[in-house]
């Protein structure tokens, strides 16, 4: 075994941009950070679309999480405006809205419903008739029956969102390991860092479990924490709008067709991501011409004109799933060891969020309120109250370069 010179503060374990945002701010805090991941900023960000969907993204059932992505849509301007200073690279982030539409009688009525449960959660949209859909989509389909339109619902570009994280990752003082945590290193009945591969040792004060949909595969995890996460498949598609199509779509549009959400995401610079399937399909990352084909069909129903665009990406990733699809956040049963994981379909958006919540509770040992519904112990045993020596002062109050 080989022992790496330096103990950190804080092992983060997964570069995904939930685990980079936690490192990034872990940094800022003034705690010496330590980021283990194969390749920092692949993962789920690589395939996910980037919508910012705190009012589209609401489901029955899921008020609670409603807040958690309504304070983290409100910290995006000024997340995205410090992490673009931090890093210099544009993260990709339009102030566009998103319009929800509706093909049949039936979504409309879905529809109906749906705004009606966000005009009671003190949400903001609109209904539109079919032609005013069009009026403000020309591309749409000539059979939408109506829609909603939500104009604080934006997109960022996952991969430059990833990437800036990387590079402010960098610039702050995070250490890279580009190799993945094989075990977790428990002393004394406490988390102190992780072994690689290689067998290099990972000595760290505090630990943050932040390895998206493995997280559960992590050798050392006592069964107490292991969290519960478990891989939902998502296949997306991206196709290039030519000059001579452009403006094709304005704003990100959904819908559900025959049962199945569908969504089209236009970015400034001409890319138009099409997505996503939902399989229960365990660690399946295969492209399926079923897949592929299911979402052309179906874009192809709500925007007739997608089947002139070039195709030139598919892809397939796994969502981090917990049993009530929310993050798992903060300290967990084993002294030392935290989580930030299971954030299923709103990893991006609940990105800003995350960090701050993450940075807090590195620092303080204390979870902030807004993240308290979503503690790591939800599912099993509470944590342990913090030692004395839980929680590291900062080396410095000071910023890092």
């Amino acid at each position: 075994m080989r022992i790496s010179g330096n103990r950190s503060d804080v092992l983060v374990v997964g570069g995904g941009i939930i685990g980079l945002v936690t490192a990034w701010r872990s940094a800022q805090r003034g705690l010496r950070t330590t980021l283990a991941d194969p390749e920092p900023g692949g993962g789920a960000a690589q395939v996910a679309a980037g919508m910012l969907a705190a009012v589209t993204e609401l489901h029955y059932g899921e008020q609670t999480l409603l807040g958690l992505n309504v304070a983290s849509a409100a910290r995006y301007p000024a997340f995205v405006a410090e992490l673009e200073e931090a890093s210099g690279q544009r993260t990709g982030f339009r102030a566009c809205g998103t319009l929800s539409v509706a093909l049949d009688a039936d979504d409309r009525a879905h529809l109906r419903e749906l705004h009606a449960l966000q005009q009671r959660s003190g949400l903001q949209s609109e209904w539109l008739s079919g032609r005013e859909c069009r009026r403000l989509e020309p591309m749409l389909a000539p059979g939408v029956r109506g829609g909603l339109r939500a104009d604080g619902d934006h997109q960022v570009d996952p991969r430059r969102l990833a990437s800036a994280l990387v590079t402010a990752c960098e610039r702050a003082g995070v250490v890279f390991h580009r190799a993945w945590v094989r075990r977790l290193s428990v002393v004394n009945g406490r988390a102190a860092g992780g072994v690689l591969a290689d067998g290099t040792e990972l000595g760290a004060g505090q630990v943050v479990l932040a390895g998206g949909s493995l997280s559960g595969r992590l050798e050392g995890l006592p069964e107490a924490v292991v969290p519960p996460v478990r891989p939902v498949k998502g296949q997306v598609l991206r196709l290039t709008v030519p000059r001579a199509y452009a403006p094709f779509l304005s704003r990100t549009v959904r819908a559900v067709v025959r049962g199945s959400h569908v969504y089209l995401v236009p970015r400034a610079d001409g890319e138009l991501v099409v997505g996503a399937t939902s399989e229960e399909q365990g660690w399946d990352t295969t492209v399926t011409a079923g897949g592929v084909y299911e979402l052309l069909r179906d874009a192809h129903e709500l925007v007739p004109g997608i089947t002139e665009l070039p195709l030139t990406e598919t892809r397939a990733g796994l969502r981090p799933a917990s049993p009530d699809n929310a993050p798992l956040l903060g300290p967990t049963a084993l002294p030392g060891l935290h989580l930030a994981t299971g954030h299923h379909r709103n990893g991006v958006l609940l990105t800003p969020v995350t960090g701050d919540v993450m940075g807090h509770v590195l620092a303080t040992g204390e979870l902030p309120e807004v993240a308290r519904p979503f503690a790591s112990h939800r599912f099993g045993r509470p944590p342990a109250a913090p030692s004395h020596d839980a929680v590291r002062a900062p080396v410095s109050q000071e910023q890092p370069a």
